[in-house]
């Protein structure tokens, strides 16, 4: 019996002096600055020209208004489901991806997408961005998939 009072007292004494969790408190004290973060969507990166069939693709520096109207058709049928120009949707916004993006790569996420969201560390990282939503293949060829490049070239950003 007295084992179990002496018991009951240590408890009480270790009760009693627990610190006050405000002791240590410092109304002066600064807050940490928060993180940043950085969308994958938002990075620049004008090296990596993706995994696909599409090795290199030259610009004229004037946009082909004919080639552009007809991207924008296709872009309208097939893309506006997923993206839109200037806002997020279930894809990126696409306004100013040719300032982020290589046409090569750009391309080859249009004509091989399956292929670059399992091997192209920035396909997974923007597949991981945008809640794991596949960009769906929707049967383009090279000469359909640089016509909505073409367009997407009108809609650098302001």
């Amino acid at each position: 019996m007295k084992c179990f009072q002496l018991l009951i007292f240590c408890f009480v004494i270790f009760s009693c002096a627990k610190k006050d969790r405000t002791d240590d408190f410092d109304i002066n004290r600064t807050r940490a600055p928060e993180k940043q973060v950085v969308n994958v969507s938002e990075i620049i990166d004008l090296e990596n020209k993706g995994i696909g069939p599409i090795k290199e693709v030259n610009l004229e520096s004037t946009i082909d208004e004919k080639l552009a109207k007809t991207g924008e058709e296709l872009f309208n049928a097939s893309c506006s489901v997923c993206h839109k120009v200037t806002s997020k949707f279930i894809g990126p916004a696409l306004q100013g991806v040719t300032q982020r993006r290589t046409p090569e790569w750009i391309m080859n996420m249009i004509l091989n997408a399956q292929y670059m969201l399992r091997d192209d560390p920035l396909a997974k990282a923007l597949f991981m961005e945008f809640n794991g939503s596949p960009m769906t293949n929707v049967g383009f060829d090279k000469a359909q998939a640089r016509a909505v490049l073409e367009y997407l070239r009108t809609k650098e950003a302001r």
